[in-house]
């Protein structure tokens, strides 16, 4: 049990958890703070694999397609990494900002006053900040379509970007810009890990691009990394993630890798977002998560 954790409600410190014996990780506590979001009315999706055997460590509803914010925008930067590593797209490619790539919320584009960026930089902003202007310039670039079929030719079936990112979404938009299940998404991010998804140099370009994401409010919480410097191995943890967040909508998959072992997960949780306390309580199950899934690799 990492030292300091109480989230087992007074219960004394437990054996520490080794790969390989009878009490092999159980992850109790993520399927109980996950329960007790769910009985409140949440919608709840998880899973956790074991990143070398691919061993099930947490299983919950992992097949439902439920709405995943922004993590769909790992499908637009597997695309653009594919499409560098084809020679297809030059890392140097000036793209400008137009009025129609104009959107709010995340990211720093539209607080910054350069006009345009290569099309790597703004790879960066996508995967760092979830930045919503990069993302539609990119799309823009590269073609929604060309992410579905790029999706489509890894054997992607329920994990999807649906769309532009918009401040408003009318009758004739996508309901929402990104859906994904946690089956499906912990496969995809252990194939980055991997190296397997398009190729090697496909992959790991985009967790390179993924390990300076900013965003570590959600299971990530739990790692006690730097979240604007943990690119690098810190406490022989290494993590790339992306989170996705809208009204009533957190998200997040990822991969850790520590000193024992290596875990690719992947939790989306779609609530009521009526109260303060409703949110925490999802931002807190997700955590507890987390939790866990440090305990497996450290």
């Amino acid at each position: 049990m990492i030292p300091g954790s109480t989230r087992r409600g007074g219960r004394g410190p437990e054996p520490g958890r080794h790969r390989g014996s009878e009490s092999i990780e159980n992850f109790v506590a993520s399927f109980a703070a996950l329960a007790d979001v769910a009985l409140a009315g949440a919608q709840v999706s998880a899973r956790a694999v074991d990143l070398n055997s691919g061993r099930v460590l947490l299983s919950v509803d992992d097949s439902l397609v439920l709405p995943t914010a922004s993590i769909g925008k790992v499908l637009l930067l597997l695309e653009v990494s594919a499409r560098l590593g084809s020679g297809a797209e030059s890392r140097y490619e000036i793209l400008d900002r137009e009025p129609e790539d104009d959107a709010a919320d995340s990211g720093l584009w539209q607080h910054l006053s350069a006009p345009s960026f290569p099309l790597t930089d703004l790879a960066v902003l996508v995967a760092s900040t979830s930045d919503n202007m990069a993302t539609n310039a990119l799309l823009r670039r590269v073609g929604l379509d060309a992410v579905r079929e790029r999706a489509d030719s890894i054997g992607i079936t329920k994990t999807a970007l649906l769309d532009r990112v918009r401040d408003r979404r009318g009758p004739d938009d996508a309901p929402q810009l990104s859906v994904g299940s946690a089956a499906e998404l912990t496969w995809l991010f252990a194939g980055l890990a991997r190296g397997e998804i398009v190729d090697a140099a496909t992959s790991y370009r985009v967790t390179d691009w993924l390990a300076l994401g900013t965003d570590l409010s959600m299971v990530a919480s739990a790692f006690g990394l730097d979240p604007l410097a943990h690119s690098r191995s810190d406490h022989s943890l290494a993590l790339f993630n992306k989170t996705g967040t809208d009204v009533g909508v957190r998200a997040e998959a990822g991969v850790l890798r520590g000193p024992r072992a290596g875990v690719a997960y992947a939790v989306t949780m779609v609530f009521r977002d009526r109260r303060l306390a409703d949110r925490l309580a999802v931002l807190g199950a997700m955590r507890t998560v987390g939790l866990d899934v440090l305990e497996y690799v450290h």
